[in-house]
């Protein structure tokens, strides 16, 4: 009888376990260096500016709620929490509809050319934002649309069109075609089609696509810089720096913290509550 060599065996479940636990420890010192900052980040908002000097590490002796109250209203951080919630909303929304659509006939119908607009929009994404700042900022005054949110609104739109085409392209393609196919032996229109049946098919490839969408355009902070430097219309980001900059000479900086862990909550908020429909979406087709 042959005798069984389990010599292999063991050495890979060796090796195995090796790269298991050193995966995981690389794991783990990542998560606490991402998580350690936003605890301490909201720790130090409910302190008092002398609590922040003398024991940054200790926890608060007691909540101080008034330092969130003083940056919401006192440095105006109520006004920059409304436009960016209407810009970044208005963006999302038009982002999603016209991605999803040029993404749609991208990847499943074949014309002259689908080739050639499908690597335009690739190239879109290689292209740096530091050189149409310029060209966006004369552009948006030659049409009055300069220090506008609805403005600021079609420069993100436009900003996030490349990544989401080339995101959902790929998703739809994964899409079966005798779906659509029925449809239209149904009677139903193209339009009809996409809106009823391709688009709710395509749910969690454009809740990805949005989430990181909305982490982009929430956090953006260069394009509204230069093209929208109206007071009123400011945006949060720009908010925060004006915040950081003035509190700075005051000596505020739990009133800094604080508005700084109200601009970051939104986005953390919606990773939370969508993760399973990014991690949906985004391994979406890798199995069949």
């Amino acid at each position: 009888m042959a005798k069984t060599n389990t010599v292999p065996a063991r050495v890979k479940s060796s090796e195995g376990g090796v790269l298991n636990v050193f995966s995981h420890g690389v794991l783990v010192i990542w998560a606490i260096m991402v998580i350690m900052p936003l605890l301490w980040s909201v720790m130090t908002s409910f302190k008092s500016d002398k609590a922040i000097f003398t024991s940054p590490w200790s926890l608060p002796d007691s909540l101080h709620f008034d330092n969130w109250s003083r940056a919401w209203s006192q440095a105006h951080m109520s006004d920059y929490f409304l436009n960016t919630v209407l810009v970044v909303g208005g963006s999302l929304v038009g982002t999603l509809l016209f991605g999803s659509m040029a993404a749609y006939v991208l990847a499943r119908f074949d014309f002259p050319g689908n080739r050639f607009i499908y690597f335009l929009f690739i190239g879109g994404m290689s292209f740096p934002i530091m050189l149409a700042l310029v060209p966006l900022f004369y552009v948006l005054n030659n049409i009055a649309l300069l220090n506008t949110l609805h403005g600021l609104i079609l420069v993100y739109i436009a900003y996030s069109l490349p990544f989401t085409v080339f995101f959902l392209t790929a998703f739809f393609r994964t899409l079966p075609s005798s779906v659509a196919e029925a449809a239209m032996i149904d009677g139903a229109s193209h339009t009809r089609t996409f809106f009823q049946v391709m688009l709710p098919m395509a749910r969690p490839g454009l809740i990805s696509v949005g989430i990181f969408n909305f982490l982009g355009q929430w956090n953006q902070y260069m394009l509204p810089t230069v093209l929208n430097t109206d007071p009123d219309k400011k945006v949060l980001s720009q908010g925060l720096v004006e915040l950081a900059v003035s509190q700075g000479y005051k000596g505020d900086w739990s009133g800094l913290f604080a508005g700084l862990v109200m601009a970051m909550l939104p986005v953390l908020a919606a990773y939370i509550i969508f993760q399973r429909q990014v991690v949906a979406g985004l391994t979406a087709g890798a199995v069949k």
